[in-house]
């Protein structure tokens, strides 16, 4: 079998996609993933980014079950610092129920946006401090009723959606060995810490009632196009948008000569570095880069993220990266 791939939808509107088009968008790529045979389909939670229309992971899950038969769907996360434990039960409760069987539940402990917008969301950002008993919390409520417990998660109590811890430093590798969790590290933007943390996380692990092994997902961007060039344009376009949003300047920005100081600038290079795990070419180059990548990461699987609002572009990219490495439709996964 190729490398277990999974995909990472940031739900990318902008570049003439409405939101309404980046989630139909979705929707279709989701149905070609499970026939190309990835194996999990996850939203990640972002909030007052107007080209990353993914606000709702619970609700896009829904989506996507409702619209494919047998991919996993969840979140790559839920920033549990925004919610209550009782209520990310609930809601992911109620998705295994309609979906048994088929429902991840990644959490992070950032909050996914700005310090303003942590206010509008009535969520204290010492709220992170919690993330370690409010992942035990949670896993209580989806666990079975217990004596003498008072509140329960009611559709969620005894359906056992599998957790996930997500980082991008020690702190959520440890968390994950201790408890006995699969690790997803995001590397796709935050490349650092990576290596350090996959030899923590497998040098601590605990094993646990979920997981009787360690098992470590690292993400990944891959820009595949039927051509090298095509891809280095896809590839480009990204680094482009990226830079102009941590320059606070409009995503879709068309004038060259700012966007040329941008990415010159040190905002420019530290977009680069945020992209440093980045597969691009055709499609046995970026097999080739993505089979490399996971054994440099000692990765059990790959997410793969690809932030372009070119739905096509990121169809083809999805189709040829599948093609190069998946070895049948069923690729099987932690929790499938």
């Amino acid at each position: 079998m190729g490398v277990r791939l999974s995909v990472l939808d940031l739900a990318t509107a902008g570049g003439g996609v409405s939101p309404r088009d980046a989630l139909l968008g979705s929707a279709e790529l989701a149905k070609r993933a499970e026939n190309w045979g990835y194996g999990r389909y996850w939203f990640s939670e972002h909030h007052n980014m107007p080209s990353i229309v993914s606000s709702t992971p619970a609700v896009l899950a829904g989506y996507i079950a409702a619209n494919t038969e047998r991919i996993r769907v969840g979140a790559g996360g839920v920033m549990l610092p925004n919610h209550s434990p009782l209520i990310i039960a609930e809601q992911y409760g109620t998705l295994e129920t309609l979906y048994p069987g088929r429902v991840d539940l990644g959490l992070g402990r950032a909050p996914g946006t700005d310090f303003e917008t942590v206010r509008a969301m009535r969520r204290a950002p010492e709220a992170s401090d919690r993330f370690p008993q409010d992942v035990v919390e949670l896993q209580r409520l989806l666990g079975p009723k217990q004596p003498g417990q008072t509140v329960r998660a009611i559709p969620g109590e005894g359906t056992e959606v599998p957790l996930y811890i997500l980082g991008s430093s020690l702190f959520g590798a440890r968390l994950a060995a201790q408890l006995g969790l699969p690790y997803a590290f995001a590397s796709h933007f935050a490349p650092d810490e990576l290596l350090n943390a996959s030899h923590v996380y497998h040098d601590e692990f605990q094993p646990s009632e979920q997981l009787e092994a360690p098992y470590m997902i690292a993400s990944m961007n891959v820009f595949a196009a039927d051509t090298e060039d095509q891809a280095k344009v896809l590839h480009a376009t990204a680094l482009e948008k990226m830079a102009r949003a941590l320059s606070n300047r409009p995503v879709d920005g068309s004038d060259r000569i700012e966007t040329e100081a941008i990415l010159r600038s040190p905002v420019g290079r530290h977009a680069m570095r945020m992209l440093h795990f980045s597969a691009v070419g055709n499609g046995d180059q970026v097999g080739e880069q993505v089979t490399a990548f996971a054994e440099h990461a000692g990765a059990d699987e790959v997410m793969v993220a690809m932030n372009v609002a070119d739905l096509p572009a990121r169809m083809r990219s999805y189709e040829l990266l599948a093609s190069a490495l998946v070895q049948d439709e069923s690729q099987t996964v932690v929790g499938g």
